[in-house]
């Protein structure tokens, strides 16, 4: 994670601790007070769940702080097979989002003209 990055992870740990003590924080998150302090300097990087605690509680998704930090996400999956290998062990709720989203998607496409849907 370059410098602007860092600095700008600094601020949102700030905003999701809020009047909370270090210590707090960290008990909220299961981590030391250390842990949050180390964060708030920039030393270190919160791991997945922690940066994904942390986005909810500064009211971001953990995409909205990924892009906000300049964070390039993971490449995305190709191989169709391999996604549904994931979904067949996903938890319930989150095969009900991935569905929500593919019903939305062929809501779109159905909408548009077959021209526009030749682009995409």
């Amino acid at each position: 994670m370059d410098l602007e990055a860092r600095k700008k992870l600094i601020e949102v740990v700030k905003l999701a601790r809020g009047s909370m003590s270090q210590r707090g924080f960290g008990k909220l998150l299961g981590v030391s007070a250390t842990a949050v302090q180390l964060w708030e300097k920039g030393e270190s990087i919160p791991d997945t769940q922690n940066m994904a605690q942390i986005a909810a509680r500064a009211g971001y998704t953990m995409e909205e702080l990924l892009n906000y930090l300049g964070v390039k996400p993971q490449a995305e999956f190709s191989d169709v097979n391999q996604i549904v290998k994931q979904i067949k062990v996903m938890p319930l709720s989150q095969v009900a989002t991935i569905g929500k989203a593919v019903m939305d998607r062929l809501a779109t496409a159905a909408e548009t003209s077959p021209d526009e849907i030749k682009a995409s």
